[in-house]
């Protein structure tokens, strides 16, 4: 019988594996033979049934096991509190205007302003979700944690990386306009010019967020962990 761990891991590599095997090698040759609509589909079952199946895997290790260090500090869930927020904010906020979304074409580059997240950096949807990783390895350093915090923290940051370089060869002259007035990294100081509406808007996904973990059975997280 397979290690729980073991199947947690291996389910996360399908998962970040099939991601960039579609998004990149593979891509060309499926849109041939399936066509736009066809690729979508088959991409969108085959990254359904790959989460379903790290969910699944998860689940089964369980929130045991060796900690990596004492997550249950207060600083610590501060900490992750904090970057929780943030990374909802650059997630929000790169539902509009992103030129990286699918379907945006050499004009949405050349138009986009870099402000809001995007003064922050051009990539806020996949470093959202990698400062999510890290928020949740912080206070969480056990193995199933660790295992899929950290694949999803890959997928994103190297899924940027590609991302930048398949929109250069596909866009030209427009993503590197893009890039030059954008950074790849996170510029932290600029967080304060985002608007007050989208951190108020990512505070209530957060309380909301926050409170479903207590709901579901899971660790109080953010503010119910020192109201309950």
């Amino acid at each position: 019988m397979i290690d729980p761990v073991t199947a947690l891991i291996a389910a996360n590599l399908a998962f970040v594996g099939s991601h960039f095997a579609m998004s990149h090698p593979l891509r060309a040759g499926m849109v041939r033979l399936l066509g736009e609509n066809g690729f979508a589909g088959v991409y969108s079952l085959v990254s359904l049934a790959c989460m379903v199946w790290v969910a699944q895997a998860f689940g089964a290790v369980g929130p045991g096991g060796a900690l990596l260090w004492d997550g249950t500090g207060d600083a610590l869930w501060i900490a992750a509190s904090v970057l929780t927020i943030v990374a909802l904010v650059l997630v929000i906020g790169a539902l509009r205007g992103n030129p990286a979304m699918a379907g945006m074409g050499a004009g949405a580059a050349q138009k986009a302003e870099a402000k809001g997240v995007f003064a922050v950096t051009r990539h806020p949807l996949l470093w959202g979700f990698a400062v999510w990783a890290v928020s949740h390895i912080l206070v969480m350093p056990n193995p199933r944690t660790l295992v899929t915090a950290s694949a999803m923290g890959l997928l994103a940051l190297l899924g940027a990386h590609l991302q930048d370089r398949k929109k250069r060869a596909r866009l030209g002259e427009a993503w590197a306009d893009w890039e030059a007035k954008t950074s790849f990294g996170l510029r932290i100081g600029k967080l304060g010019g985002i608007g007050l509406p989208l951190w108020l808007a990512a505070l209530a996904v957060w309380l909301g967020a926050t409170w479903l973990h207590g709901w579901q059975g899971t660790a109080a997280a953010g503010i119910w962990r020192w109201l309950g």
